[in-house]
């Protein structure tokens, strides 16, 4: 009879690595939302370019801004719109659907660190937040010519304005307990500061005292940023809307992480 061998520990075999889970749970992510496109990907973009009807519609008058349309100066902005709220819904809903279901004990279990955790989800959300606001952009262009005058300050601006929204969704999902609370973070925090940040206007056609309330909104820079790349133009410089951009990922993206390596509401 032949000796059995005692097994070697899978920590002590040289050619047993431990793969991450990153690419697997960024892949998990993306096709949760495609997987039902139709309500998250075409419904946002049926959603913008009604506003662009009836806004551009009904100001089809109005002074022109920057020395173009009202309906091209429209565009930029619910471009914008559209990224920033679709990243802040697919992390959010997603985590919080993980929650409720219970499923997220099997992405806990994963070979995955904080930082890749945070990664997957976020990236995920930027593809959906792009990929609605360049739908959005392919439909709506058709209705008033736009310029580019600087493409790389819109790549700039949709790519971190993306990734912002994305890891508040994760601060969001994080947070909530269930979909109510969620529900009262994005009609209450979400909508209105987007709303307000000028997608509809600029903000010098405003009264003095909310025009100066208007720079308090970190929403404001991420419009006026990625509408500079079409005109050239912009309310503020677009270096300091970089900066206003860039100092708010920084702070939400380190608390983010903290929470994420505490596991707070997570682990239970």
């Amino acid at each position: 009879m032949a000796e059995l061998k005692p097994m070697t520990p899978i920590a002590l075999m040289p050619e047993a690595k431990i793969q991450s889970g990153l690419p697997a749970l960024f892949r998990k992510e993306v096709k949760r939302f495609y997987s039902v496109a139709f309500q998250t990907v075409a419904a946002p973009i049926l959603t913008a370019v009604l506003y662009l009807l009836i806004f551009g519609h009904v100001l089809t008058n109005s002074p022109k801004i920057y020395g173009y349309e009202y309906a091209a100066f429209l565009i930029p902005g619910l471009v914008m719109m559209s990224i920033l709220q679709n990243s802040f819904a697919n992390t959010s809903s997603s985590l919080i659907q993980s929650k409720i279901t219970g499923n997220l004990v099997f992405v806990l279990l994963a070979p995955l660190s904080h930082v890749e955790f945070f990664a997957a989800y976020v990236g995920a959300a930027m593809i959906r937040g792009i990929s609605v606001g360049l739908g959005v952009f392919l439909v709506t262009m058709w209705f008033s010519p736009i310029p580019f005058e600087a493409p790389w300050w819109i790549f700039i601006f949709a790519l971190l304005g993306s990734a912002l929204l994305g890891a508040m969704g994760l601060l969001a999902g994080i947070w909530a307990d269930k979909f109510d609370q969620l529900a009262a973070s994005q009609n209450f925090i979400i909508m209105p500061a987007t709303m307000l940040s000028g997608v509809f206007y600029s903000i010098h056609s405003l009264p003095p005292f909310w025009l100066q309330v208007s720079h308090f909104n970190p929403f404001f820079y991420m419009i006026d940023g990625f509408r500079y790349g079409f005109f050239g133009k912009s309310d503020v410089p677009p270096l300091q809307s970089l900066a206003v951009l860039f100092a708010f990922m920084v702070v939400v993206t380190w608390v983010a992480l903290r929470l994420l390596k505490k596991g707070y509401k997570l682990r239970h």
